[in-house]
């Protein structure tokens, strides 16, 4: 089973900017899409962002497109979310997520397994 741990979030205001991590555990981590999701206080999870195995391919939501970007380093087993002008609604549990399919739709139910998240809060 593979283990996914977030690192990088934290306390920013609005406009800046902060760049999560997620490190697998196995060096099987280039054959997984990865991606990041997040839920805010009483909302549902909802997709952020994903990269196909090699990071040739990538797919945003719309709320993110041309603020965040996601990453990989393979040789490193880790994927990254470079997050920039912050805004006060970012502010949720961020998690990241592996799954083998080649090309998984935007939904947490195409993802099968899960870091344990990390938290960001933006201020205004």
């Amino acid at each position: 089973q593979v283990q996914l741990v977030e690192s990088g979030g934290g306390l920013v205001q609005a406009g800046g900017s902060l760049r999560l991590s997620c490190a697998a555990s196995e060096r099987t981590f280039k054959d997984y899409a990865m991606g990041w999701f997040r839920q805010a206080p009483g909302k549902e999870r909802e997709f952020v962002a994903q990269i196909n195995w090699s990071g040739s391919s990538t797919y945003y939501a719309d709320s993110v497109k041309g603020r965040f970007t996601i990453s990989r380093d393979n040789a490193k087993n880790t994927v990254y979310l470079q997050m920039n002008s912050l805004k006060p609604e970012d502010t949720a549990v961020y998690y990241c997520a592996g799954t083998l399919l080649l090309r998984p739709r935007p939904k947490s139910e195409e993802y099968d397994f899960w870091g344990q998240g990390t938290q960001v809060t933006v201020s205004s």
